[in-house]
């Protein structure tokens, strides 16, 4: 070079390059895009597999996968025939049988987290139920409790119950001992600690790990629903097995899918806003709980 520096080496130009970014975060105009062409790529490969008029043409016979114009084909008349009911069924049946696992495990597993010997005593009970095929217990269930809603309701409360007793434990055993030890100075009771230090710093951990459980729940409720039921998506699955149709499988399969998402989605946007602190959500309502309360208080002492 004419000021007598050398370029540098290939090695030298390796290490001056920026580090790839691990564990960050995509905007969300690119990680619309990054998904939106997975399911691109998804139905492309579903055309190109089901191309043809004829079963000798396609790839894959239409005995295992229909096209997607046929399964499209089928829309208005599962529509018409009351599906939207059937996924509201389902719904009710996820919601109270993971609502009931949720009002049991979290408390359960809180505890756990507190106190060594209840951690003891329910580690069997929770390694049994995160490891157990729960197919191998629907017989059961349906001696047990019958083959009506609550059966099936209590059917996701025990497949689901082990998992949030083990999150809500790891949860609460997560917190820093830092601020138990504060608590303990400034001469916090035992109670004291779990219910204003334990549980509120642990809060924003467990309904994350709830809202990703309730995905397990909705893979439960079709095992539920497919050993006997009247309505609900999986009997739509089960009588399509029987009458050897396989687009109305896909079309419930596919509807599944969106309204977890939505789900999902509409959970993230609560626990953004309960937690602002730690989702950056904006945290609007415990603003209006806190008005409320303060409010209520207000017009109490006035009352008095």
């Amino acid at each position: 070079m004419a000021d007598g520096r050398q370029p540098p080496s290939d090695s030298a130009a390796v290490r001056l390059r920026p580090p790839a970014r691990l564990r960050g975060d995509l905007s969300a105009t690119e990680a619309a895009l990054w998904g939106f062409t997975t399911v691109a790529a998804v139905l492309a490969v579903w055309f190109l597999a089901t191309a043809g008029r004829t079963g000798e043409e396609r790839l894959v016979s239409p005995l295992i996968l229909p096209s997607p114009g046929e399964t499209l084909a089928e829309v208005p008349g599962l529509f018409g025939k009351g599906m939207l009911g059937d996924m509201l069924v389902t719904l009710r049946r996820v919601g109270l049988g993971f609502g009931l696992a949720a009002v049991v495990g979290v408390p359960l597993g809180v505890l756990a987290a507190c106190f060594p010997i209840v951690r003891a005593a329910l580690g069997p009970v929770t390694i049994f139920g995160r490891n157990i095929p729960m197919a191998a217990l629907i017989p059961l269930f349906m001696l047990a409790f019958g083959i009506d809603e609550w059966g099936k309701v209590m059917f996701l409360f025990v497949a689901s119950v082990a998992f949030v007793i083990s999150d809500a434990t790891a949860a609460v055993l997560e917190v820093p001992q830092r601020y138990v030890d504060t608590a303990l100075t400034l001469g916090a009771s035992r109670a004291q600690i779990i219910l204003k230090v334990l549980e509120p710093l642990a809060a924003p951990t467990i309904f994350n790990s709830l809202r990703l459980l309730f995905g397990i729940a909705f893979g439960y409720v079709m095992l539920a629903e497919l050993a006997k039921a009247e309505s609900g998506v999986g009997a739509i699955i089960n009588i399509s097995q029987r009458l050897g149709r396989r687009e109305p499988i896909l079309i419930v399969l596919v509807l599944i899918a969106l309204v977890a998402y939505g789900i999902d989605r509409l959970l993230w946007r609560l626990q953004g806003d309960l937690f602002p602190h730690r989702y950056g959500g904006r945290g609007r309502l415990p603003k209006l709980w806190q008005r409320l309360w303060h409010g209520s208080a207000t017009a109490a002492k006035v009352a008095s």
